[in-house]
């Protein structure tokens, strides 16, 4: 959460920077439904950081690989970047998972009752048109995921968070499932759940030791 204030101050315009803070850090909505605290809900269910904290790790994560696209379009190609926008869009592109996602039953997360008929993207568009964030920015959450939005990037700033949510997103399944596999294969465990930070340990353990360390890994052995 630290390092999320701290990228919320990037934001230039103050109007803006307050906007987005004030819906990142109280996502409240008029509608009657539960959610989870942001520090604990998972980036999703089952595809990507789908672990308790995943939804901020992704956050902070879409927000670093996009503002290192802006230096990549700015510095090589020569283009320019409303980053305010860019900063704005990545921060709360996912914020309404909270809503969407609920605990379950025996560990894990599942969908929601809300989340079974209202999915995240809807309703962080229309939280932002009742609360009045400029178009442009409604634009990069409208468009976040890329050609399966309701609508395609039509900016520069759309598409670039576009792009870092997907890179991002696609990381962390790519890792998950690659560690739910050994450890599977290893020790006969089903590790759903785990986090992105014990997938990566999983992987290197695997590359490094060979099977016998993903086993002592999982045992907890030195």
């Amino acid at each position: 959460m630290t390092e999320v204030e701290e990228l919320i101050g990037r934001i230039g315009d103050q109007k803006l920077r307050g906007m987005v803070r004030d819906l990142l850090l109280k996502p409240d909505t008029a509608l009657d439904a539960e959610r989870l605290p942001l520090e604990e809900c998972p980036g999703g269910a089952r595809i990507h950081h789908a672990h308790g904290g995943g939804l901020l790790q992704h956050t902070v994560s879409t927000v670093r690989l996009s503002l290192a696209l802006c230096d990549l379009v700015e510095e090589v190609y020569g283009g320019e970047v409303d980053r305010d926008t860019v900063l704005a869009g990545a921060l709360l592109h996912d914020v309404m998972k909270c809503y969407v996602y609920a605990p379950a039953d025996g560990g894990g997360f599942t969908s929601s009752p809300l989340g079974e008929r209202i999915d995240h993207l809807t309703l962080l568009v229309a939280e932002m048109l009742r609360r009045g964030f400029p178009l442009d920015t409604i634009h990069v959450a409208a468009a976040h995921h890329g050609d399966q939005s309701p609508v395609t990037p039509k900016t520069l700033e759309a598409l670039i968070v576009s792009i870092a949510d997907y890179a991002d997103s696609e990381l962390s399944r790519r890792v998950l499932r690659a560690a739910e596999y050994l450890l599977r294969r290893a020790t006969g465990e089903d590790a759903r759940g785990i986090s992105s930070r014990e997938a990566l340990e999983v992987v290197r353990a695997k590359a490094r030791e060979g099977w016998e360390g993903v086993r002592r890994l999982r045992l907890g052995e030195t």
